[in-house]
């Protein structure tokens, strides 16, 4: 009765905190009656009630509770007069050191930080958490002046601050002042109402009670900054062997991100391998870029974009035959004006040499011209005059510079089909080129039906562009070849409307000569024609071009006269033989070439002497009526030149 009589005679939370402490739980919402059933049930050791557990507590908190707990029943109705008047006045004393506070950041009533710090049956158990910790769960640390300054902590060492309690409980106050300090929640407003009670042992008391906890609080917080600082530790540690981890972490990912990257690459090109397509073409190298035209001489649609880093990679030039590789362009791709062109992705040949041997090869301006040396026989069938003719009168050589000046309608482009047939035939190794420029289509199909040879054309239809970019292109091939040491012919039908081709589409420079001819205008013919010659040690280019003459138009005589003197043969056509169908009209007089004794054998150079002394003082008509019909009964020149011996011995 007389423990039922102590338990009765505690409030409801010093019931709720005895109940804490013998390690109840559930306990937070039961009324009183039930909560003091349950402490006598958990005290006389018989089965908690349903909802409630119990939690095992140790030693000193079980000794101090019994302790507290007779010192409770012993003291509790001799205490019970006083304490209203002590805790009353104890309150105010906490009030005014409250007040003095700064550090917290927070303003708190004074009765509710007295009910959790102080006023509890387990103030000597919890004291020094709790009072070490402000409403913010935040530690707390005195000055020199008493006053609490609440710290930044994370943890809190509750075996630690514990037994720190249970010591200062027993050296600083006993019992008695316990009770003393211990508030009654029921008569709280009749407390705050009388102000100025109480006498100066109880206030002295109660600053005492503070500088105790100041004391402890600062030896807690001495305990927390080496849990702080053991903490820092733990955390460093972590954070360590996190960046360890981290550091292995990317470097398998760039391993992986490397091997990952190496089978794409290999993958792609495998993938670029099988999707390459051969290309083949004429290099036609520009001002910033270059072209590999596949389908001729003439830009196509389907050619093939290089870049100057690729003609410098590969030493290609200008009229270089190559074989390469491209990735055709897949369905669906669109492409803008400027990637029209599908780029080249590698070459394989060059002029059918590998890429080594074409970057070592000599450039054509640094080979050695020389007069030509070797023969270009014309000669093919007895009834073919035309060339049996051209041997006679006018020989052509292996690097001759020729033209074939004709008025209109003298048959000129029969006479260059029937050269390019008897080259062909007697002369296969040379390499044939037939370059039409300004011509009619039909003359166009009759050539390539007719020649066995590459021929290049650009007709009338055409733009003046056409013309110069073919005429270009074709020269520039044919230096490749002789610098390959090849023997090459071109044949150039004609000259004086290539002339007129640059004349229109060259910028004007200014300097206009009579006719209408640009000066500038006729730089690039004459170099076209001035490329043929005879190269020492192997190769030559001979170049046979076509002029017009007697047209009635004054540029196409200033064309002439610019190319009359840099040739060396000329085969003249007669107008007046043509209008009397008397064919080939060759104007046997005017026809010749220069230093022909270096192609011509001896024995032939001098019948040909005595025929030209002959036919000195003869119009033209009498000396072809002279020297074509006998030219017809003779299946030969060999035979021709026999019988001309032996029926002219006088002529020396």
């Amino acid at each position: 009765m007389a423990t039922s009589q102590k338990l009765t005679d505690m409030k409801l939370p010093e019931l709720k905190e005895l109940a804490k402490q013998l390690g109840l739980r559930g306990t937070s919402t039961m009324r009183k009656p039930a909560l003091i059933a349950t402490i006598e049930a958990a005290r006389s050791g018989g089965e908690a009630p349903a909802g409630v557990t119990v939690r095992s507590v140790n030693a000193n908190q079980q000794e101090s509770v019994d302790s507290k707990e007779s010192e409770n029943g012993t003291l509790g109705a001799s205490n019970n007069a006083g304490s209203d008047e002590r805790s009353r006045e104890s309150a105010q004393a906490e009030e005014s050191g409250i007040s003095q506070s700064s550090d917290a950041g927070q303003t708190r009533r004074v009765h509710d930080a007295k009910s959790d710090d102080v006023f509890t049956p387990s103030a000597a158990v919890d004291a020094p958490s709790k009072r070490g910790t402000s409403q913010d769960g935040q530690p707390t640390r005195s000055h020199k002046d008493g006053d609490a300054l609440t710290l930044p902590r994370r943890r809190r060492n509750r075996p630690q601050a514990a037994s720190e309690d249970s010591n200062d409980h027993g050296s600083v106050r006993d019992l008695d002042d316990i009770l003393a300090v211990l508030p009654n929640r029921n008569e709280h407003s009749q407390q705050r109402s009388n102000d100025h009670e109480g006498n100066g042992e109880e206030h002295e008391f109660v600053r005492r009670g503070r500088r105790d906890r100041s004391e402890r609080n600062d030896r807690g917080g001495r305990g927390n900054r080496n849990d702080h600082g053991s903490d820092r530790n733990d955390r460093n540690d972590r954070n360590d062997r996190n960046d360890r981890n981290g550091e292995r972490r990317n470097r398998n990912r760039r391993d992986r991100s490397a091997d990952y990257e190496a089978r794409e690459e290999d993958r792609r090109e495998d993938s670029q391998q099988e999707e390459l397509v051969p290309v083949a073409g004429i290099v036609d190298v520009l001002d910033s870029y270059a072209f590999i035209r596949t389908s001729g001489y003439l830009p196509g649609p389907n050619d093939v974009y290089v870049s100057m880093g690729q003609v410098r990679k590969y030493a290609l030039r200008k009229g270089d035959a190559v074989h390469g590789a491209i990735r055709p362009p897949r369905e669906g791709d669109r492409r803008n004006q400027r990637q029209k062109f599908v780029p080249l992705q590698s070459i394989d040949s060059v002029n059918g040499m590998s890429i080594e041997d074409a970057s070592n090869r000599a450039h054509f301006n640094k080979l050695t011209p020389l007069y030509p040396q070797e023969r270009l026989r014309m000669e093919t069938q007895p009834n073919k005059l035309t060339g049996r003719l051209i041997d006679i009168i006018s020989p052509i050589g292996k690097g001759q510079r020729g033209l074939i000046v004709s008025p209109p309608k003298a048959g000129k482009t029969i006479t260059l089909q029937n050269i390019a047939n008897s080259i062909s035939t007697n002369n296969p190794e040379v390499h044939l080129m037939v370059v039409l420029v300004d011509e009619r289509p039909e003359e166009v199909t009759d050539m390539e039906r007719t020649v066995q040879g590459e021929v290049i054309s650009s007709t009338f239809d055409r733009p003046a562009s056409d013309h110069t970019t073919v005429a270009e292109l074709a020269i520039e091939r044919a230096k490749r070849l002789v610098e390959l040491g090849q023997d090459v012919v071109v044949l150039l039908d004609s000259m004086t409307r290539l002339a007129r081709a640059y004349n229109i589409a060259a910028p004007a420079s200014g300097r206009i000569l009579s006719g209408g001819v640009d000066a500038q205008a006729l730089y690039p013919p004459k170099k076209f024609f001035g490329a043929a010659r005879n190269i020492e040690n192997g190769g030559s280019l001979t170049i046979i071009s076509s002029a017009l003459v007697e047209t009635g138009s004054k540029m196409d005589e200033v064309i002439f006269e610019e190319f009359k003197g840099t040739g060396n043969m000329e085969l003249r056509l007669s107008r007046e033989l043509a209008d009397k169908r008397l064919f080939p009209a060759i104007d046997i007089i005017s026809s010749g070439t220069r230093r022909e004794e270096l192609i011509t054998p001896p024995e032939e150079l001098a019948v040909i002497y005595r025929l030209r002394r002959a036919f000195g003082g003869m119009e033209p008509e009498q000396a072809y009526q002279t020297l074509v019909p006998r030219l017809k009964k003779t299946p030969s020149n060999r035979d021709f030149l026999a019988a001309i011996t032996s029926t002219m011995p006088q002529v020396k």
